[in-house]
């Protein structure tokens, strides 16, 4: 027998095994190259580490050109978020591995945390069980001139809570009949409300998980409860569509992002995001470096050797 002709109990061949295997450790270089970002130059788009074909450089290159962009309309649209007191909350839903957290990272990486933060609420302790279920999340909405990302939101109840049974069938529908009122109100009140869902295939969240196995770095980011959603991927199935059919909703609608291709969710997001508000560039005033002010009997005391980090690097 031929070792193509072998196969595991899934049914993949050895020569599939190899092609995932090929395919998780390039993910892990994506992983760690997608971290140097916040170091990388729009002057300098070097490859560091591993060679890339030519069409792998030319797509990388017009992500980072794209990407940089993006990002410096985002803070234009900051500029007039606070500039208008505007007040933005948007939701990032979608299930484990889809990729939120990571156009989370790129669309806050060059703002400042003060206009644009981000929420991503743990699971309610014990009090506020007994709390009315939009209340923890009411105190995190946004003050004029802020933006608010709820990394995963009061969706939970349709999905997670609803699939692992940690709510009850009333409470559920409960749910259903308050999100839109409570949603209108918010918008009502001046919030501008955005509602995304991150849609990959069941083999891309079946890819990424092993990725996150492979990865020492990433294997935090796999709970139990990560692993039993793989498990149940139909039953999640059911509760998204259950969750967008009744909450879609003219005062704020759902947007699904295609996201098998990371990098193209990323910026289609973000591109998207910018598209649904009426921002403009602030003019502002030159900046100008005051004088240090120098004084003669200035004297400046060394620090002593003792509180000196040592310098390994």
């Amino acid at each position: 027998m031929q070792a193509s002709d072998m196969t595991d109990k899934t049914g993949n061949t050895q020569e599939d095994q190899i092609e995932m295997m090929q395919r998780i450790h390039r993910d892990i270089i994506d992983s760690y190259d997608e971290e140097l970002e916040m170091e990388v130059d729009d002057r300098d788009l070097g490859e560091p580490g591993g060679e890339r074909s030519e069409e792998e450089k030319a797509r990388r290159r017009l992500y980072f050109r794209e990407l940089f962009r993006l990002q410096g309309e985002l803070v234009k649209l900051q500029d007039w978020v606070v500039a208008s007191r505007h007040k933005v909350v948007i939701l990032f839903e979608g299930r484990d591995a889809a990729g939120k957290g990571g156009v989370i990272k790129r669309i806050t990486q060059r703002l400042n945390p003060r206009v644009c933060r981000v929420a991503a609420l743990p699971a309610p302790n014990d009090r506020e069980r007994t709390q009315w279920y939009f209340q923890r999340y009411a105190s995190h909405l946004p003050a004029a001139g802020e933006m608010v990302l709820f990394d995963r939101s009061w969706y939970n109840r349709a999905g997670v809570e609803r699939v692992m049974g940690f709510c009850t069938d009333e409470q559920y529908e409960e749910f259903f009949r308050s999100v839109p009122e409570f949603e209108k109100m918010l918008v009502r009140s001046g919030i501008q409300l955005i509602k995304y869902w991150f849609s990959i295939t069941d083999e891309e969240q079946h890819s990424r998980f092993l990725g996150r196995i492979h990865d020492p770095l990433k294997q935090w980011k796999l709970s139990p409860m990560d692993l039993e959603s793989r498990r149940r991927w139909e039953d999640y199935t059911k509760a998204k569509e259950i969750m967008l059919e009744r909450t879609h909703i003219p005062e704020a609608p759902w947007w699904v992002v295609q996201a098998v291709d990371k990098k193209k969710a990323r910026l289609n997001c973000i591109a998207h995001l910018l598209a649904q508000m009426p921002y403009r560039e602030v003019e502002h005033e030159p900046i100008v470096l005051p004088e240090r002010v120098r004084h003669e009997d200035y004297i400046r005391h060394p620090v002593p050797d003792t509180m000196v980090v040592p310098e390994v690097y």
